[in-house]
């Protein structure tokens, strides 16, 4: 899966000086987090929701209500966005644009044709991935074991579940709790809990945990 499948786009931009008010309204109104600074087409920053909410906090202060108003009316965005702008291309794997995100503490990447802005992954995206790729809007037997980090393994439990007619909905694997093992996450639809226990007790290590999910 590639950024490009899953990105948002159009893209919501906006400009360096915009007033940071105006955007923060503008955020709300689209209900957004974050959005690319672009000047003249080209992406020159990206300003997310917690930089604008920085901004607007004032500290404590002799000023009056209206002359506090007054002061942020003139902050614009090119003062508080982040000039340091990583971007993905629409060909980069959804896992390295979580990865790079996961690294950088950040929540969206602009994702860029040669020099064209084209759309923006964000966590938000990457979240609805993860709610596919584990099938949690879907019913069915949901498990949670250790399998032997042994070659066959995952054919053995595969082979199993398909055998006795059931249908795998999702399979997710990580790394275990040592070099010996994996852990494995996996949803079932056609077969029942407890047929579904059968099955693998004698394939998996641990059973961490096994439920129905609808």
């Amino acid at each position: 899966m590639l950024v490009g499948e899953r990105m948002s786009h159009p893209v919501i931009t906006v400009s360096p000086d915009m007033p940071i008010m105006d955007v923060l309204d503008m955020f709300k109104r689209e209900n957004i987090r974050r959005a690319p600074v672009v000047s003249k087409s080209e992406v020159v920053g990206i300003v997310s929701e917690k930089d604008l909410l920085n901004a607007s906090h004032s500290p404590t202060t002799s000023l009056s209500v209206w002359e506090l108003n007054y002061l942020l009316s003139k902050v614009t965005v090119s003062e508080v966005m982040s000039k340091d702008v990583t971007t993905v291309t629409e060909d980069t794997p959804v896992e390295e644009a979580a990865r790079i995100m996961s690294d950088a503490k950040i929540g969206g990447l602009p994702v860029m044709r040669d020099s064209q802005l084209v759309g923006l992954i964000t966590e938000t995206d990457i979240f609805k991935i993860l709610l596919e790729l584990l099938g949690a809007r879907e019913a069915g037997v949901r498990v949670t074991a250790l399998l032997p980090e042994e070659r066959g393994q995952l054919a053995k439990l595969s082979n199993a579940i398909a055998s006795a007619g059931g249908n795998f909905i999702a399979f997710g694997v990580i790394a275990g709790e040592d070099a010996t093992n994996r852990l494995v996450t996996f949803k079932v639809a056609d077969l029942s809990l407890e047929k579904v226990k059968e099955l693998i007790k004698p394939i998996v290590e641990k059973l961490i945990d096994i439920r129905n999910q609808t």
